[in-house]
């Protein structure tokens, strides 16, 4: 009796569900740091890029459905938001400049996350444990977030945002309504979508709260960005290499010296990732710099021979730029010097690590409207009001599957997902995409741009080949109605 009482104990224990076995872990202090690092980076960027959201409209849209291990914590911590004008020690030498803090706290014995804005650099997030005191030339708490220092510029679209009122069809405006009733393409929270075809935008529409000027993180559509930096570092020589050529990284000293750049624009370089996606918690949020990760990271796998998509892979080869630059100054002047003021993208921001460093393998801000330049930037070839700004080929090098590809759906060119058939779409597509539903889509044999922004929570996927498919389906009918 009593061994069959204690096997029916055992069979009860076996079949309880694994939650039941095993509670839930509860956060740790370092996870509770990575959620406020998360709060304050966010509350930052979002308020202060561009034409800002509230404090509370962000924490009931970008601060839910996050990863899952931090989206029952950001809510519980209170977020302190001030923003300032600097007072220059020589007013004739220096005018005053808008400046802002976002402050976390998580742990008693701990000082609080903060991120810091300031224009044109966006926020840096400062490492874990450290915090520094206010600096005297921080005056006045200010009652409203400072507006974004870029000039809403009045030329014609796309040189600027003056438009004709925008004439869409009722077939393209129903697939597009579609695309923000979080069902039809799947449970995803869109924010924004933009169609340029043949140039011209033929749709747009926004989110309550979201407009032209409301920047969003780009997530991984940032990848791209520095495959095309890249691209016009490699035209002008200031790399010093081609993407066939090994790369030089100073805290590679190994054979981590062997992978070229190539390998790393394709997610091919063999090196270690946590998980696949490779999330970069300690860096994203962290505050943990990319040069002082990067020297870690293992190569596990002969560079080449594997497709394993990660964030380590941009994150280095935007490395290799700082160190062919040598020069600071000219590396934090690049990608808007490069790409951002000759596109008219002037609300878009690249964030740095607080040792300077470019995070473009995510942390990149932009709105709707400077997506879709950059996706008609590509469509054209890298040539923009007739001037070449990527090296003739480059596109085509992006665009195009070579080595190890993903097991199952789109293929991957050099920063690029490649689209065609297999996804119901014209051969020849291709798309930048990032986490959260964000879609930068060019259909080149439709002369088409889509965009698509969304904060879709963690687990749910907007289907951005079906929203473009349906909307190649009506561009015939808004064709003939014109």
């Amino acid at each position: 009796m009593r061994r069959r009482t204690t096997s029916l104990l055992l069979a009860l224990l076996l079949a309880a569900p694994a939650s039941a076995q095993q509670p839930a872990r509860e956060p740790t202090s370092y996870d509770r740091a990575i959620a406020a690092g998360y709060k304050a980076l966010t509350l930052c960027s979002a308020m202060f890029n561009g034409t800002g959201r509230t404090q509370a409209q962000i924490e009931a849209l970008e601060l839910t459905g996050i990863y899952p291990e931090y989206d029952a914590i950001v809510p519980t911590l209170r977020a302190e938001v001030h923003s300032f004008m600097t007072r220059p020690g020589d007013r004739r030498q220096s005018p005053q400049r808008h400046a802002a803090v976002v402050e976390v706290p998580f742990d008693q014995s701990a000082p609080p996350r903060r991120a810091t804005w300031q224009v044109d650099r966006g926020c840096t997030l400062e490492p874990i444990g450290q915090y520094r005191e206010e600096s005297p030339g921080m005056v006045t708490v200010l009652d409203m977030p400072p507006a974004f220092a870029g000039s809403r510029d009045d030329r014609p679209w796309p040189a600027g945002d003056r438009m004709r009122s925008v004439r869409t069809s009722r077939f393209l405006a129903a697939v597009e309504g579609k695309a923000f009733d979080g069902a039809s393409y799947g449970a995803g929270r869109t924010t924004a979508t933009i169609i340029v075809h043949d140039g011209r935008i033929v749709a747009e529409r926004y989110a309550a709260g979201f407009g032209i000027h409301t920047a969003q993180r780009t997530w991984s559509v940032a990848k791209s960005i520095a495959g095309t930096l890249i691209g016009m570092a490699v035209g002008d020589r200031t790399l010093g290499v081609g993407h066939s050529d090994r790369v030089r990284i100073p805290e590679w000293r190994d054979s981590r010296g062997n992978i070229r750049l190539d390998d790393l624009l394709r997610m091919a370089s063999g090196l270690y990732s946590a998980t696949a996606g490779n999330r970069t918690d300690a860096v994203y949020f962290g505050g943990t710099s990319v040069t002082d990760e990067i020297a870690y990271w293992p190569r596990i796998a002969e560079s080449g021979t594997r497709f394993r998509y990660a964030n380590n892979d941009i994150l280095a080869a935007v490395r290799v730029l700082r160190a062919a630059l040598n020069n600071d100054d000219a590396y934090a002047a690049f990608p808007r010097s490069r790409l951002f003021a000759p596109l008219s993208m002037t609300r878009t921001v690249a964030e740095t690590d607080h040792q300077g460093n470019f995070i473009l393998s995510s942390q990149v801000w932009s709105t709707a409207r400077d997506l879709a330049r950059l996706g008609q930037f590509w469509l054209q070839d890298g040539v923009w009001e007739g001037r070449r700004l990527l090296p003739e080929g480059w596109m085509a090098y992006m665009t195009r599957a070579s080595g190890p590809q993903p097991a199952s759906g789109p293929g991957y060119g050099a920063t690029l997902w490649l689209f065609g058939p297999g996804q119901g779409l014209p051969a020849g597509s291709y798309a930048a995409q990032g986490n959260r539903g964000q879609y930068v889509m060019v259909v080149p044999s439709r002369r088409l741009v889509i965009v698509r922004r969304g904060e879709d929570a963690a687990g749910t996927r907007f289907d951005i080949a079906r929203f473009t498919a349906d909307v190649i389906a009506a561009l015939p009918a808004e064709g003939a109605r014109r």
